[in-house]
């Protein structure tokens, strides 16, 4: 099959999008039989998100990290500590 040049190509995609009648794609067919029989529901432009749990302080996290690497280190000085040499 001989490759197609550039101006047969462009006439054909100008023909091509010029046509009069256009087939829906298969999921915009599907989505209008599901909606004929049961259309959707409106749904506003921004929905509300629903409630949303309120969050921690991150200082709240910072003293619990800063807690945990504080009793890392006293504890692994503790054990040199206690260790015989």
């Amino acid at each position: 099959m001989p490759e197609q040049d550039d101006d047969q190509r462009e006439f054909d995609l100008r023909w091509a999008d010029s046509a009069e009648h256009k087939e829906p794609s298969a999921r915009a067919r599907m989505l209008a039989a599901r909606w004929k029989e049961n259309p959707p529901e409106p749904v506003p432009f921004r929905g509300d998100p629903g409630p949303v749990a309120p969050r921690r302080s991150s200082w709240l996290s910072t003293v619990i990290v800063l807690g945990c690497v504080a009793a890392v280190i006293v504890g692994l000085g503790y054990t040199r500590f206690m260790a015989p040499y």
